[in-house]
C-alpha cells in the first residue's frame, strides 16, 4: 500500500515559511534585526540540553532526514581507497542507516562505465572483492559483503561464494549480456549457495528487463534484484514487464517517485528495496524521495528494513 500518512518530513522551504521566515529569505531582514532562518539555524545547532549545555549536531547530522525506524540500505558501494570502510559506514550512520550490502567500486572511470552502458563492451578486470570481506568482516555486520562476480572469470565466484552473502552481475561493467551462458553459469553458482543476485539492464540486446525476466525464469528459486528501478527514470514500461515475476525485486536508486508509485501498484511492498547507491548518491537524496510519498509505517519499514533481510535469508530483528 502506498496511500496514508507516513513519515513525509516538510522541505527546508516549508519549515523556513512556517516560522515565517521566507519573506526574509527575499526581501532580507528589517533594519537592525538578525536573519531569523539563520536565528532559527544557531538556535537548533545549539540548543542546551537537559543540563543546560551547549549541543552541537554530531559531523555529516546537517542533511539528515527525521525518518522512523531503523535502515537497511541494499546498495552502496566501498571505494578502493585507504579508510574507506571506515568513512563509508560513517557516511551512512549520519542518515541512521544502520546495515547495508556492499558491493565493490572503482571497477571502471564512471565515464567508461556510462559509454559502455549505452553502446556496450565492457572490462575483463575483476573487482576487489577481497578488499568488501575485509572492511565488512571489521565492522560487527554493519556492512554486508556483495561479490561482484565476473563472466570472464567464473570460476574465482564458484571458489569464493560462500565468503559472502549475495552477487553482483553487470552487463554494463563486464560487457557480458543477461541473455549469455556466462551469465547463466554465474547464477547457476548464486543458486548453489543460495544468494540472491543484483543486476541493472541495459537498453542493449541481451540485457534489457525483458532479458531479465526470461534469465529469472530459468532459476525461480534465485531472488533477483533489478538495479535502479529498471532502465532510466522513469520506467514505468520495465516496472510493468517484471510485475509476472515473483522472483525479481526493484532496488529503488535514482528512480522517480512516479516509478516508485508504479512499482508499490504492480509489485507491492514485498518487493522492493531501499538503495542509495552511495557514494555516487547521497542517502538523503534517496530518503527524501521515499519520504515523499507518504508510506503508510508498514509499508515504510517493508521496503527500507524487512526485505533485505528477507532476501538474504536473515532473521528481521
Amino acid at each position: 500500500m502506498a496511500a496514508g500518512p507516513g513519515p513525509d518530513p516538510p522541505g527546508p522551504a516549508r519549515r523556513l515559511a512556517r516560522h515565517g521566515a521566507a519573506r526574509e529569505l527575499v526581501r532580507g531582514p528589517r533594519p537592525g534585526q538578525r536573519p531569523r532562518c539563520q536565528t532559527l539555524r544557531h538556535r537548533r545547532a545549539h540548543r542546551p540540553d537537559r543540563a543546560g549545555h551547549a549541543v552541537t549536531p554530531a559531523a555529516g547530522a546537517r542533511g539528515r532526514l527525521p525518518l522512523p525506524g531503523p535502515l537497511f540500505d541494499f546498495r552502496v558501494r566501498l571505494r578502493p581507497a585507504p579508510a574507506s570502510a571506515e568513512d563509508l559506514a560513517a557516511g551512512l550512520a549520519a542518515y541512521g542507516i544502520r546495515r547495508a550490502v556492499v558491493t565493490p567500486g572503482g571497477t571502471a572511470p564512471l565515464e567508461q562505465i556510462s559509454r559502455q552502458f549505452l553502446r556496450g563492451g565492457g572490462i575483463r578486470e575483476d573487482a576487489d572483492n577481497q578488499a568488501v570481506l575485509k572492511a565488512c568482516a571489521g565492522l560487527g555486520g554493519a556492512l554486508v559483503p556483495c561479490y561482484f562476480a565476473n563472466p570472464h572469470h567464473p570460476r574465482a565466484y564458484a571458489e569464493q561464494a560462500r565468503d559472502y552473502a549475495a552477487v553482483e552481475i553487470s552487463p554494463a561493467v563486464h560487457g557480458v549480456p543477461l541473455a549469455d551462458p556466462r551469465t547463466a553459469a554465474l547464477v547457476a553458482t548464486a543458486a548453489a549457495v543460495g544468494h540472491s543476485v543484483y543486476t541493472v539492464c541495459q537498453p542493449l540486446p541481451g540485457s534489457g528487463v525483458a532479458d531479465l525476466v526470461r534469465l529469472a525464469a530459468g532459476f525461480p528459486s534465485v531472488p533477483f534484484v533489478m538495479g535502479h528501478c529498471g532502465i532510466g527514470n522513469i520506467d514505468v514500461y520495465g516496472i510493468r514487464l517484471v510485475r509476472e515475476s515473483p522472483n525479481i525485486w526493484i532496488e529503488t536508486t535514482g528512480g522517480y517517485t512516479v516509478t516508485l508509485r508504479a512499482a508499490l501498484a504492480h509489485l507491492g511492498a514485498g518487493r522492493i528495496l531501499f538503495g542509495s547507491e552511495h557514494p555516487l548518491q547521497s542517502p538523503g537524496a534517496e530518503l527524501a524521495k521515499l519520504a515523499a510519498l507518504g508510506l503508510d509505517p508498514t509499508t515504510w519499514a517493508r521496503i527500507t528494513w524487512e526485505n533485505a533481510h528477507r532476501i538474504l535469508g536473515e532473521d528481521i530483528p
